[in-house]
Order: structure tokens, then C-alpha cells, then sequence
């Protein structure tokens, strides 16, 4: 058994509060599975404690006349809409052999500023892929109010030959509002393993106070990054070559390979202009990665 399979059956957290001082903690929790069903991925397993859940599964994609399955689209709800000093999510996926599931959400997520307290947040998400299953991470954009304090992990863990594409937009402030990101820090830090082996290992703190913030060498004053990844291309450098072709030449934004990851960056000012690069890269690899069209949610068109 796994750790990821020991971690589904284990009990939820249930030491939620309403504390409002330097102790609050506030836990929402949502495990989910996906296995195959009679030819089709269906959602075997979606267990939650707190305000985080899914709707309704859907297959979009199902044409059983062509013998394809498609993928089950599921849309992850988290009704406050944001996380708060105290907030602790933490959200799991296991995609079994070959099963195909496709995650996001219906809004962005906000991260608000912190309390008087400085209290800090965290989001932890782990995602399993079994050999030949096929994960596809795709949420809408995070915007990260001044002053907000949290931690933000992402694991994914692969098996064989599993597949994986996915993406984290990031916007810090609210510039059209003039209220920058001036204040607060955030760390993300990505973990990716092909059979317990690291492919991709990053941690990045977002510090207004750190040199590296405003400096050329790092985030330069950008307001807005991206993170792109896909893992199982069987080209990866006509893929990369793909992407530069279509999607043009540009300072904000590049792509390269590493021990079988292939990784896009944005790095800029505008949010639609992230996501839409996103959007349209994921257009561009997912024929290459899993031999089948771009199919659009159909929250993100609502």
C-alpha cells in the first residue's frame, strides 16, 4: 500500500475552530478517486470534511460509438472563494490505471491578507497517477490580495508510464485597484516523482521584501507567473518547437525540458495574458500527450 492509499483512508482532520486568535485553524478536506468502469473513467471515491467538495461528475468527451472515453471532468468547489488567516485545505486525487481525469475549478481562488495576528494559510495537494492514467490539473488563477501569509504545495506522484499536464497561475495584488502585492509572503513549492524518483523539485518564495522580488534576476517587479507541465510527451523537443511556432516569440514568457518534464514559464503583467498562454498550450500538447483534442470545461465558458 502506498502512502498516498494510507493517507485516503486515514480520518479526516476535525480540529477546525472558530478561534480568532493566534491558534485559529480552520481544516477543509476532499479526497477524491477515479478508476475505470466498464471502458469509461468514472469517479469511484469523493470524500469530504469542511467547505470543499465537487459537483457532479461529467464526460463531455464520451463517444462510445468511437470507442473513446473521454475524460471525467470534475469541477472542485471551495464556497468561501478564498483562504483566510487559519485556512488549512488540503485536497488529494488518485487516478487509477488507465483512467482519465480532468480537475478545475469554476473561479479563481484569492488569498486574502492576514489577520492582526499574521496567522498564515495552507493549501496541499497531492495527486496520484497509476501506470497508463492520464491527470490533467488545470484550476483557474490564484489572486494573492497584500499581506497575505501561506504556503502553497503541490505533490504529484507517477507511476510507469502516467501521464500529466497541469498548470499554477499566480496574480499578486490588485494593481487595477493601485494595491500592490507590498506586503506578506507566500511559498509555493512543486514535488513531482516518477516511481518515487524526483523529476521536478522547486520551491519559491514570493517575499516583497527579498531582493530577489523587484531584481532583474528574479521576479524582476512582475505582477503575474505561470507554471506550465507536462510529463509523457513522446516528443518533447517537437513539442517545445510546437509551442514556439504557435504561440510566437516573446520576453515573458519560455519553455524548456528537463528529465522528462517539459516546462512553460510566464512571467509578466497581465493575468488574461497568463492564462490565456496557458489555455493555448494546453491546446497545443494535449494531442501530443494523450492523441486527443482540447475539450473546454464548460465552467470556463459561464
Amino acid at each position: 500500500m502506498t502512502a498516498f492509499e494510507t493517507s485516503l483512508d486515514a480520518p479526516l482532520p476535525n480540529d477546525s475552530g472558530h478561534r480568532f486568535d493566534d491558534g485559529r485553524h480552520w481544516a477543509a478536506s476532499l479526497e477524491l478517486g477515479f478508476e475505470i468502469r466498464e471502458g469509461v473513467t468514472r469517479m469511484t471515491r469523493s470524500r469530504h470534511r469542511g467547505p470543499l467538495r465537487v459537483q457532479r461528475p461529467f464526460h463531455p468527451e464520451e463517444r462510445p460509438a468511437e470507442g473513446r472515453p473521454g475524460a471525467c471532468h470534475v469541477y472542485l468547489l471551495h464556497p468561501p472563494g478564498g483562504l483566510v488567516s487559519g485556512d488549512a485545505l488540503s485536497i488529494g486525487a488518485r487516478v487509477g490505471a488507465k483512467a482519465h481525469a480532468l480537475l478545475t475549478t469554476p473561479a479563481a481562488n484569492r488569498l486574502y491578507k492576514a489577520d492582526s495576528h499574521g496567522v498564515a494559510w495552507h493549501q496541499h495537494t497531492r495527486l496520484h497517477v497509476a501506470a497508463e492514467g492520464v491527470l490533467e490539473w488545470l484550476p483557474q488563477e490564484t489572486l494573492a490580495f497584500d499581506g497575505s501569509c501561506g504556503e502553497q504545495v503541490t505533490e504529484i506522484a507517477l507511476e510507469g508510464d502516467a501521464r500529466c499536464l497541469g498548470w499554477e497561475v499566480m496574480a499578486l495584488g490588485r494593481p487595477a485597484s493601485a494595491l500592490p502585492f507590498a506586503s506578506g509572503r507566500i511559498e509555493q513549492r512543486f514535488r513531482l516523482t516518477r516511481d518515487g524518483r524526483p523529476l521536478w523539485l522547486e520551491r519559491q518564495p514570493l517575499d516583497p521584501a527579498h531582493p530577489r522580488f523587484l531584481g532583474r534576476w528574479g521576479q524582476g517587479g512582475a505582477t503575474v507567473q505561470a507554471t506550465l507541465w507536462a510529463v509523457g510527451l513522446a516528443d518533447e523537443h517537437e513539442a517545445v518547437e510546437a509551442l514556439r511556432e504557435t504561440l510566437g516569440v516573446s520576453i515573458c514568457w519560455a519553455v524548456t525540458t528537463r528529465q522528462g518534464v517539459l516546462l512553460l514559464r510566464y512571467l509578466g503583467q497581465e493575468r488574461n495574458e497568463a492564462w490565456d498562454l496557458c489555455r493555448r498550450a494546453w491546446e497545443i500538447l494535449r494531442p501530443r500527450l494523450i492523441g486527443l483534442p482540447a475539450h473546454t470545461p464548460r465552467i470556463w465558458l459561464t
